[in-house]
């Protein structure tokens, strides 16, 4: 048995943490994974079977976003609601919202993965996300 100052852990909301955590790990292995097929692509253009939405044009913001929001953001999810808990002591406000952060950041890395390589996008560096995703993820971000 260890000590435990404040509060007790059985009270904190570990459920999202790890949703969040097994979450980054996945969307990490298919972001790098989509690296390393941009990386064989320099080498072997025809590995993709100059399919258009496998395409080098197409992946590479799949990549950048998979690996910034799917794996960067999940993880910062994680960290913030372990972090939160932990020093305040507390439990989280509300499960339903936690839940509801945790699924709609998943469709919004989902959309993404869908939108991207079918070239739906606004075109601009690092905010390639159509309009509606954007919503959504202001939406889950407040929430």
């Amino acid at each position: 048995m260890g000590l435990t100052v404040g509060g007790n852990q059985d009270t904190f909301n570990y459920k999202v943490i790890s949703q969040f955590a097994i979450v980054t790990v996945l969307w990490g292995i298919v972001g790098m994974l989509v690296g390393v097929i941009l990386a064989a692509q320099l080498i072997w253009p025809e590995i993709t079977f100059n399919i258009p939405w496998l395409s080098y044009g197409r992946l590479r913001p799949l990549h950048t976003n998979a690996v910034i929001f799917a794996f960067g953001g999940s993880a910062l999810f994680a960290t913030s609601y372990y972090i939160v808990q932990r020093t305040c002591q507390v439990r989280l406000f509300s499960d339903k919202l936690a839940a509801f952060t945790f699924w709609g950041w998943q469709a919004v890395i989902v959309s993404a993965a869908i939108t991207l390589p079918l070239g739906i996008t606004t075109s601009k560096e690092y905010a390639e996300l159509e309009w509606p995703i954007d919503l959504l993820i202001t939406v889950v971000w407040v929430a």
